[in-house]
């Protein structure tokens, strides 16, 4: 077994959890189906983010698993995404300054590309991490 550094917190997923019943927990560890349904159903009516907290220690291996670690911090950029998305923070922290200054003047790009950003972002930063970027 390698020994590679962890992509995401659970720290960080339990207090994405505290806001669960918008699906950001699920996104956060790379899970936008189960958010997407989270974000439209209060947490499948709060049942399903009651048994997450739960889950959260299994979805936290299974994002190391599936995410490559590298020098831009999942945790950091989720959390400005989560809190500050639509002024693009994450996306100038992910060297992306032209649609991070489009977001910052759109509001996230009229809160489409921030719901976009929600689907897509581990994506973004796995590739990144991965030089592909």
């Amino acid at each position: 077994m390698t020994n590679t550094p962890p992509t995401h917190s659970k720290a960080i997923g339990y207090l994405l959890w505290i806001f669960g019943f918008t699906g950001s927990h699920r996104f956060y560890f790379g899970k936008p189906i189960s958010g997407t349904i989270w974000f439209f159903t209060g947490g499948l009516f709060l049942v399903g983010w009651l048994v997450d907290v739960f889950l959260i220690p299994g979805m936290e291996r299974s994002a190391a698993r599936r995410y490559a670690s590298g020098p831009y911090d999942y945790s950091v950029a989720w959390l400005c995404q989560t809190f500050i998305g639509p002024l693009g923070v994450h996306r100038f922290y992910l060297g992306k300054i032209g649609t991070g200054i489009l977001w910052l003047l759109t509001g996230g790009l009229f809160l489409i590309g921030y719901l976009y950003d929600f689907l897509t972002l581990n994506g973004q930063i796995d590739e990144r991490n991965r030089g592909e970027g």
